[in-house]
């Protein structure tokens, strides 16, 4: 459903100043041959300092909310995460002493509670905070933390039910939950289907959880009902998005907007616009603070999306990633590829249709087709198309009036999404 690829890069560059200032250096030369020249501007070491001036770097336009630039200090992203992770414990604890009281089996909520600590970097619940920051929320985080909380049970959904339809092995350096739980069962020839069952059924109460600690956050009428709203279109994109993908394989190899459509609603609204959304009204904002969102989030996820099919494909030239041959083999509906079949000849576009989708595709195979996306122009298009994203995002962020805090954490994503390596 989502990117394999854990998107660590967006929250360290909004956690530590240094790596800032690192990517700040690299990112000439990630959109080299893209037209693109100069150093994007990072504000290094002042991410993690108190703040004085009112705006950020470059601003220009009205304020979005006139409540926004009231704000001063940094987002402590660490004791954010650290207080959405007590949140899931606190709540997960609740399901173990509930479990118990009713008879019901404790390794379901035990399960979930695994999956949730192997290493997720809660970049989904940090946005909902940074969106609430950015839409000029005041006082106690303590509703933002829950929904941001609730996210990261959603999120545990989608991935267990992607590893289900893909089979995948392991997820965060573990085995996949399917596969864990057919190891608990008499090796037989149902091992399989019932494994994938009970993952299943562990998927779904990680979304009914979700939705049952959305409802904790205290919230007026009127706010309630535009955080679940929001939500619930954020749950129907994505199941959208992810019946795009499976019924989609194999068809029109060369739809480059089908490819971007299958992006759009399976993976980018839910990894940025919604979660920004959502944080932004818990705080009470507008329509026009949403719409800034939209404007930021879809092409910021989407050039995430596009650097991390380059990666799978080609790996990173610092060595960080190496080249790999999931995408290939599954023959995945990746932007990248859908150029390569729209931009070769007749005989490369059959060797195309030859090479990719082989679940017994070797390095060979996967150099040939390496070679032939490069002759084409496919990686060096979709190169532009990242960078074309990039330049709409910092453009849409300096003609905004974000908080600086906020400013710099969104404008950190920007750079990692085009720069990242690994």
């Amino acid at each position: 459903m989502w990117s394999g690829r854990d998107p660590a890069p967006f929250l360290s560059l909004m956690m530590h100043a240094d790596q800032m200032r690192d990517v700040a250096l690299q990112a000439p030369q990630a959109v080299a041959g893209t037209g693109r020249t100069g150093r994007a501007e990072l504000p290094g070491s002042a991410l993690l300092k108190p703040v004085r001036s009112a705006c950020g770097p470059g601003r220009r336009g009205g304020p979005v909310t006139s409540a926004a630039t009231a704000i001063q200090e940094e987002i402590d992203l660490p004791a954010v995460r650290e207080r959405v992770d007590a949140v899931l414990q606190d709540f997960l604890d609740g399901k173990i002493r509930s479990a118990g009281g009713r008879n019901l089996p404790p390794d379901v909520v035990d399960t979930l509670r695994s999956f949730l600590t192997a290493g997720g970097k809660r970049i989904r619940a940090l946005l909902c905070v940074v969106g609430w920051h950015a839409a000029g929320g005041r006082g106690d985080t303590e509703s933002a933390v829950r929904v941001a909380a609730s996210l990261e049970l959603f999120v545990a959904f989608a991935l267990i039910h992607d590893d289900i339809m893909d089979d995948s092995v392991s997820r965060r350096g573990r085995p996949a939950v399917h596969r864990a739980l057919r190891t608990r069962l008499v090796p037989s020839q149902r091992a399989e289907r019932l494994g994938a069952g009970g993952a299943l059924l562990v998927g779904n109460l990680a979304l009914i959880w979700a939705q049952e600690l959305l409802h904790t956050a205290q919230l007026s009428c009127e706010r309630r009902q535009a955080v679940h709203a929001l939500y619930d279109a954020m749950l129907e994109e994505v199941m959208y998005g992810q019946y795009l993908d499976v019924m989609g394989t194999g068809r029109d190899a060369d739809d480059v907007e089908a490819a971007l459509r299958i992006v759009r609603y399976k993976t980018a609204t839910a990894t940025v616009e919604r979660p920004l959304q959502l944080g932004a009204a818990v705080a009470g904002a507008g329509a026009e603070v949403l719409d800034r969102f939209t404007d930021l989030g879809l092409p910021l996820d989407e050039a995430f999306q596009l650097r991390d099919d380059l990666l799978d494909v080609f790996g990173s030239t610092d060595g960080a990633c190496a080249a790999g041959l999931g995408d290939l083999r599954e023959g995945k509906r990746t932007v990248l590829l859908a150029l390569g079949m729209q931009m070769a000849g007749p005989e490369q576009r059959q060797r195309l249709g030859d090479l990719v989708g082989r679940s017994d595709l070797d390095e060979r195979g996967a150099g040939e087709v390496r070679t032939i996306l490069e002759s084409t122009g496919a990686r060096e298009r979709t190169e532009a198309m990242i960078t074309a994203r990039y330049d709409h995002v910092v453009q849409a962020l300096e003609t905004a009036a974000f908080p600086p805090a906020a400013y710099r954490a969104l404008h950190g994503l920007a750079v990692a999404a085009v720069s990242y390596s690994s």
